[in-house]
């Protein structure tokens, strides 16, 4: 019996599970299978060159399923200017349902996207960030811990303690994010207050995930501790996969008088794209990881992956946890 939550009513999914979307991954084949699944999934704007290549990546993904997802825009500062209000034209020409903001406030693209009938998510790090986003006028709000992989701010708060403080504070639905992966952080996330997860690192673990498979590999075999947190020295905190390229940048972060120029080739994003994630070298670059590495065991499909979160979670609360009553 699916889970029911305010999320799931809102949003008209079957799960409580979200596929955010993440760049170079959020592609139409993972998307599509989520959606496929009865989870929600995001494409990833930016990971396509232009506005018209993301109209044809949507149109791709609506040819491997006719159920609902969603696009990711976000908006953050850029050597070259991305043209944004274009990227935001396209998802409401196209008819796309969801849109999942992150990086700067959302509000000037918020009228389109009503306009267009579009749900709107924004992703904050913090209660205060997500209470800036509530009274915009976003649909709901998905709020990262400490654990994520990707950007959790400079707070250092755990989900632990993140998600239920924005429970006692927002009316809006609640997506919890970070250090997520299994059908055991699905069900505490519930219990936190949240109304439905977001799982990154582990959607990256399966095998509609475009990444190469050495990357797969490797997210199996790390373990919790396998991640750095970069770019702290420079208020823009970032969680990556440990390894050569993030060791050599923290080890030069960490010299008197460095600045981002003297890491910039190393953490060139366009780099860990095409040598890690493209061509499999898992030192080739840096790339995103959430410390879940540790309880990532396989690589399934992403149906297989979702029917086990789901029929676990039910197992958990009707035998676990009613079992714990007397």
């Amino acid at each position: 019996m699916p889970f029911r939550t305010r999320f799931t009513e809102t949003f008209g999914i079957e799960h409580p599970i979200v596929c955010g979307g993440m760049t170079a991954v959020g592609r139409a084949p993972l998307i599509a299978a989520v959606a496929n699944a009865g989870a929600l999934g995001f494409l990833s704007a930016l990971t396509q060159p232009t506005p018209e290549e993301l109209t044809q990546e949507i149109a791709r993904t609506r040819e491997l399923t006719d159920k609902p997802f969603g696009v990711n825009l976000t908006m953050l500062p850029t050597i070259n200017p991305v043209p944004y209000d274009e990227y935001a034209d396209a998802i409401v020409q196209a008819g796309v349902p969801f849109v999942e903001t992150a990086g700067n406030n959302p509000e000037p693209f918020l009228p389109a996207f009503k306009a267009g009938g579009v749900k709107v998510i924004h992703k904050a790090v913090t209660v205060r960030h997500a209470l800036k986003a509530q009274s915009i006028g976003v649909d709901a709000v998905s709020i990262d811990g400490f654990e994520c992989a990707g950007h959790p701010g400079q707070d250092d708060i755990g989900g632990l303690v993140l998600i239920p403080a924005a429970a006692d504070k927002l009316d809006i639905p609640i997506i919890a994010s970070g250090g997520i992966a299994d059908a055991r952080g699905l069900v505490a996330a519930l219990a936190l207050g949240a109304d439905a997860v977001n799982m990154g690192t582990r959607f990256v673990a399966t095998t509609e995930s475009p990444v190469h498979e050495n990357i797969k590999r490797q997210i199996v075999e790390n373990t919790e501790r396998s991640t750095n947190v970069v770019f702290r020295k420079f208020r823009n905190s970032a969680r990556v996969a440990k390894n050569a390229v993030s060791d050599e940048i923290i080890e030069i972060e960490q010299r008197e008088g460095t600045t981002f120029a003297d890491i910039a080739h190393l953490a060139s994003g366009a780099r860990g794209r095409e040598r890690a994630l493209g061509n499999g070298e898992v030192d080739g670059g840096v790339w995103w990881a959430g410390q879940t590495q540790g309880l990532i065991g396989d690589v399934p499909s992403t149906s297989e992956l979702i029917e086990r979160v789901v029929s676990e979670s039910e197992s958990i609360v009707r035998s676990r946890l009613a079992g714990l009553l007397t």
